[in-house]
């Protein structure tokens, strides 16, 4: 009578099996979860990358229009102090060329009541200060 029953170890021994199937299912979903979790999270961890070069590069191009405006700015700056130069230059060499016509004026006016009114000495003095101016 003791060979028709099934022995203790064998009903334990499925009991164990099952068991270690169900801990393996559970480990698989575990993993499964966990694998999704990780994918989510690195996908998430691209999108604030790619968010964070943009407003970099956003920024930069920024920096660089601003830098381009103050270049600009000194440009025009620069220029019209240039102008400005030039035209204080013009105006001292314009009142020079006045003082100076108005010495030889002076001049010729001079040598023209000193000498007689001969009409051809006259006529030679103005040729001469002509030619000076």
């Amino acid at each position: 009578m003791s060979g028709l029953r099934s022995p203790p170890s064998w009903k334990s021994g499925s009991r164990k099996i099952a068991e270690g199937l169900e801990a393996a299912e559970r480990a698989q979903r575990d993993l499964n979860l966990a694998q999704n979790k990780a994918a989510e999270e690195l996908r998430e961890a691209k999108q604030q990358g790619a968010e964070l070069i943009e407003q970099a590069n956003k920024r930069a191009n920024q920096i660089v229009e601003e830098a381009k405006d103050k270049a600009r700015e000194e440009g025009q700056r620069l220029l019209a102090a240039a102008k400005a130069e030039i035209d204080m230059e013009l105006q001292r060499a314009k009142e020079a060329l006045r003082s100076q016509v108005a010495a030889i004026a002076v001049a010729g006016a001079e040598k023209i009541l000193e000498s007689s009114i001969d009409e051809a000495a006259n006529e030679e003095l103005m040729k001469k200060l002509a030619a000076e101016l």
